[in-house]
């Protein structure tokens, strides 16, 4: 999946929702990701995952091994668990990995990373993700999401109630554009701005 810059793509991407989840004697917090797009990068044009932070560190670790010459943006800094609870704390977490997706999605040698479409477009996990992308699977990478997408309810067909959601003006939000240099529209801010992201892509039925 190489990436093809185009006049009027669009790549819009959201990190909100952040809830805890109970694995065996412990407890972590993942942050649901939504991509809209009409980019020919991408092989699913709407998609909704859940990934937690750790997932977000093996996302940079592989991104870096692959394009060595690139400068990757930080992730925000760990937070114990016991103050992530912390509503300040969660805001500024939800901000940074909304800040990293944006800067990995400006660049196009990072887009055409075969691992980053899976963690955007599947529930694989990071091991999962490394096999497929190596070739390990008796699954492609295209087939991997396209599989995804036939069991995820949300999407295309998204729930009225569910879009609501996205309006919330508390959710993280971002609307970038590529032209023919590769070069990125600049982020919109969390603001009136959010709603009419929303509305540009996916209009009221």
């Amino acid at each position: 999946m190489l990436p093809r810059d185009q006049e009027g793509e669009t790549i819009s991407v959201w990190v909100r929702d952040p809830k805890v989840q109970k694995e065996d004697w412990h407890s972590y917090v993942d942050y649901e990701i939504c991509v809209h797009t009409n980019s020919m990068c991408f092989t699913l044009k709407t998609s909704c995952v859940r990934r937690r932070f750790r997932e977000f560190v093996w996302l940079r670790q592989k991104l870096q091994s692959n394009a060595v010459l690139t400068q990757l943006p930080e992730l925000p800094p760990r937070i114990p668990f016991f103050k992530i609870s912390n509503s300040q704390n969660l805001e500024h977490r939800v901000r940074g990995l909304q800040e990293f997706l944006n800067k990995v999605l400006h660049c196009s040698v990072l887009l055409s990373d075969s691992r980053l479409h899976l963690f955007l477009q599947t529930q694989l996990s990071t091991e999962e993700i490394d096999a497929c992308a190596s070739g390990k699977t008796e699954y492609s990478v295209f087939e991997a999401i396209h599989k995804f997408a036939n069991s995820n309810r949300r999407f295309p067909a998204e729930e009225e109630e569910k879009t609501s959601h996205y309006l919330d003006p508390e959710s993280s939000s971002s609307k970038l554009g590529h032209k023919c240099d590769g070069h990125f529209l600049q982020g919109c801010n969390l603001d009136k701005d959010h709603k009419e992201i929303w509305t540009t892509i996916l209009p009221p039925k």
